[in-house]
């Protein structure tokens, strides 16, 4: 299959990564259906893309009617027939749960057309592991974008080990087609970035768990000591706690090695609920404005 061949593309979640990826796949001009569980994600998921679109009309990097035409391309659903009914290609973005994710897949290889490529945009999960719950190994990938997605140029290609060099050079034009940059990744735990980013959020956590400094200064002091654009507290709470704590301990569990090991600190929070951005509550307190870094 060739990109100019795709006429639409299904993407499997409208939360926050998934509302992004359907928004540059419409800003690119392909007709996308959002798919989720339930309505009220659906809508949240397109009031979102709403969001975006319109603070880009305001700042006159769009006009009103470009806004308009990238909406009637977007087409919000919970029904999965109707969601993947002639896509050309399904990308995933449901939470990062290695079973829910292959009972996703599984369920899809029986619904979606033989050529139908599958991309999952897994952060961290064995793309080979969720490829055997199909019968397409060779046409299933990974394809991990970065939050905010529609900001972020790069996206990770992982090829598992079935996938064909065909499916490879598809996505990476398709990735290139929705103006982003990208890297390839033989499959290993983490990919290339959470490799080597999940040690350094962790040992973040670590040292304030040690009372080494607080929330407000290790960001401020990689801010503006390493040139981050963000410190490693409202990174983590951007991510989701959840999401760290799934992909450490998926990480350890496959390279027992203790620079993945959780800090029991992540533990509470997660067990609490404080997850970040998405709860209102993480590393900082979102209910404030500006939301204010709290004490531990």
């Amino acid at each position: 299959m060739k990109v100019e061949d795709v006429k639409k593309i299904c993407v499997m979640g409208a939360g926050l990564m998934g509302n992004g990826i359907v928004q540059v796949c419409a800003q690119a001009g392909f007709e996308v259906a959002m798919r989720d569980i339930e309505n009220r994600f659906v809508k949240n998921g397109l009031n979102n893309i709403k969001k975006n679109l319109s603070r880009g009309v305001e700042k006159g990097k769009m006009t009103q009617e470009q806004m308009d035409d990238i909406l009637s391309r977007i087409h919000g659903t919970t029904d999965l027939k109707e969601a993947v009914k002639d896509a050309d290609v399904v990308i995933e973005a449901i939470i990062e749960n290695r079973d829910l994710k292959r009972k996703v897949f599984a369920e899809l290889d029986e619904i979606c057309k033989p050529e139908c490529v599958f991309a999952s945009n897994t952060s961290s999960i064995s793309i080979t592991d969720m490829a055997a719950a199909t019968k397409r190994s060779e046409k299933f990938i990974g394809m991990h974008f970065f939050n905010p997605v529609p900001v972020m140029r790069l996206v990770e290609i992982i090829k598992g080990y079935e996938t064909s060099e065909e499916t490879y050079q598809f996505i990476d034009e398709l990735s290139k087609k929705l103006g982003k940059e990208t890297v390839l990744v033989n499959e290993a735990p983490g990919f290339a970035v959470n490799r080597l980013l999940l040690p350094f959020l962790l040992e973040a956590i670590f040292a304030l768990q040690e009372g080494v400094t607080t929330v407000e200064d290790m960001d401020k002091a990689i801010t503006l000591g390493l040139n981050h654009p963000m410190g490693p507290f409202t990174l983590l709470d951007f991510v989701g706690m959840d999401t760290a704590l799934f992909i450490a301990d998926y990480m350890y569990g496959e390279f027992q090695d203790s620079k993945y090991r959780a800090p029991i600190l992540l533990r509470k929070m997660v067990r609490a609920g404080h997850f970040g951005r998405k709860t209102g509550i993480g590393f900082y307190d979102y209910s404030k404005k500006p939301p204010e870094p709290r004490s531990f």
